[in-house]
């Protein structure tokens, strides 16, 4: 067969024998998309003439202690994707993930597909045009606790503090929208970049792993500064903690490989993804200030209601009975600002979505929540615990996501992902 794997070859190509097995299954899943296709009308090009090429975003550092998704800003354009892993055994699994990041390397660094023979198929889809532009994408890969199963004989290398994810007390989850062996995000400042991505991996990777579930999110700009906001019109994730000081990193984010945890660990971290439908019909007949009460916020401004600016720190000690800001409001329960729960503090990614219409005809839009910390029930699971009951509860519904270990970063051209989780 001939080689459409770009400049980087070799170990990690799939086109190895005992890839070819459901090969069929595999394209299937994946060339599903929300959304219908415009259709080609034939019409003639615009006067003004041809759309200027997007501004491309500067390259992120493919290698590294870390994978560069977890820390990197907010991009506009996200994919979420969990697979089920089918390769056969150990060894198919170990080229399944050398060929993920042998496609992530290249695609993230940019640079022209392989030219083929003029009967092979080619080496790209195209839809970037004949060089790949590296244009800021990440792509972020985690496992689930399933991979940790008989198949791959992993299970004692499962890291110490993956699980499956339970339904919280609020939840109505949809077992075809939760958890998954692998997790995959992939994020750009363009959406064709992204989506060309997906389609790389896909074709490199079929036969060796199976879509379970996949929502597409993008983050607005800021409207009309600071924080982008929600479909719920409030700003979405101001309070986050400073992971930029290696200090704080190291205390709420990043797993060491101690205290039980595999050697191997070291520098990965665990995320939590949570698919939240928001009924905002519903939410559109509220009165702006029952809206703010629930937040604990002025939506304008993205203040607190006891502060004048969004970054502003609630002042809760000055308010113990909540006639400024709510006892029950979403600000204070999340994060109540004391000594007993700076720890559980987590650093949250928030990305829209919109699936168009529900069979009964009402907007089917919401929130794809993303959060990394280094220990999921001391951190995520004791703030999802105290927002049980919370008055934005009756606007909300959780119905998908899962728990996995985002993988240590790659080293170098010699490293891959997942080289020490199989050594």
């Amino acid at each position: 067969m001939t080689d459409t794997h770009g400049p980087v070859a070799g170990a990690g190509d799939l086109r190895r024998r005992g890839f070819l097995r459901g090969a069929a299954l595999g394209v299937g899943a994946v060339g599903a998309v929300a959304g219908g296709a415009a259709a080609l009308t034939g019409a003639t090009a615009s006067a003004a003439g041809p759309a200027p090429a997007p501004a491309a975003r500067a390259n992120a550092d493919f290698h590294g202690p870390h994978q560069a998704g977890v820390t990197r800003p907010v991009q506009q354009s996200s994919l979420f994707l969990s697979f089920d892993v089918t390769a056969a055994d150990r060894r198919e699994l170990t080229e399944l993930l050398h060929t993920v990041t042998d496609r992530a390397r290249f695609l993230t660094g940019g640079g022209t597909p392989a030219a083929l023979g003029i009967t092979d198929s080619p080496s790209d889809s195209g839809t970037l045009g004949p060089r790949v532009p590296g244009d800021g994408l990440t792509a972020t890969v985690g496992v689930g606790a399933s991979l940790f199963d008989e198949r791959f004989g992993l299970k004692d290398r499962k890291p110490l503090r993956l699980s499956t994810m339970p339904a919280f007390e609020d939840d109505d989850l949809q077992p075809g929208w939760c958890h998954g062996d692998l997790s995959l995000q992939l994020s750009a400042p363009h959406p064709d970049t992204a989506l060309h991505a997906l389609r790389d991996i896909a074709r490199h990777t079929r036969g060796a792993m199976q879509v379970r579930w996949r929502l597409d999110g993008f983050t607005s700009p800021p409207r009309p500064s600071g924080t982008p906001r929600n479909h719920m019109g409030f700003k979405d994730g101001t309070s986050n903690p400073d992971i930029s000081d290696p200090a704080t990193a190291n205390e709420l984010l990043w797993v060491r490989g101690a205290g039980g945890e595999p050697a191997w660990t070291t520098g990965g971290t665990y995320q939590v993804v949570r698919t939240i439908r928001m009924l905002v019909e519903f939410w559109d007949r509220v009165s702006i200030t029952e809206q703010e009460r629930m937040f604990g916020r002025s939506r304008d401004t993205g203040a607190p209601l006891d502060g004048t600016r969004e970054f502003d720190t609630p002042r809760f000690a000055q308010d113990p009975t909540g006639d400024v800001i709510p006892l029950d409001s979403h600000i204070r329960v999340a994060n109540p600002r004391t000594a007993r729960t700076d720890n559980s503090l987590i650093l949250r990614r928030g990305y829209n979505y919109d699936r168009g219409m529900d069979s009964n005809g009402n907007l089917d839009m919401g929130l794809i929540f993303v959060c990394y910390q280094q220990d999921i029930e001391r951190q995520f699971a004791a703030v999802q615990k105290r927002l049980a009951g919370e008055p934005l509860v009756d606007y909300i519904t959780p119905f998908g996501g899962g728990y996995f270990f985002v993988l240590p970063g790659v080293r170098d051209r010699s490293d891959w992902l997942g080289s020490g989780l199989l050594a």
